[in-house]
């Protein structure tokens, strides 16, 4: 069975000194400015969308990889970081960080796992075209 989540945006004026409006099918509306994409600041971005869709997606996949490896885990915590570059043409890496608390599991098995779930993650498989790190994978 195929789920699909919705989302809507307009946007109003120029590219550099509009503004547009997200709506989430959940409910959750996003105002997002060029200023706020190119120079950092101001309301949400494209790119902070991704990021809390990545570290979303991430924290379910890695959950599953422990527990498909027999592993049960209290908490997984994902914090994700896109990187928009108008040099380069648009979005050039995600960085993932994961803190995790899992019984009885050695740090090197953890990182084998965290790194088998950020390629099986559907939204790393839907970002593919994009450089995907796993910049820390920390057990607490």
């Amino acid at each position: 069975m195929a789920v699909t989540s919705k989302a809507n945006a307009v946007w109003n004026g120029s590219l550099t000194e509009g503004s547009g409006q997200a709506k989430l099918s959940s409910g959750s509306e996003h105002s997002f400015t060029w200023k706020a994409r190119a120079e950092e600041g101001g309301s949400t971005t494209p790119e902070e969308l991704i990021a809390g869709a990545h570290s979303a997606c991430y924290s379910m996949a890695l959950s599953n990889e422990l527990h498909d490896a027999g592993f049960k885990s209290e908490q997984v915590a994902v914090s994700a970081e896109v990187d928009f570059d108008i040099s380069k043409g648009g979005i050039t890496e995600i960085r993932l960080s994961v803190e995790a608390k899992v019984a009885d599991i050695e740090q090197a098995k953890f990182e084998e796992i965290a790194n088998a779930a950020k390629e099986g993650c559907p939204v790393s498989k839907a970002l593919a075209g994009t450089e995907i790190v796993l910049a820390s994978a920390k057990l607490v």
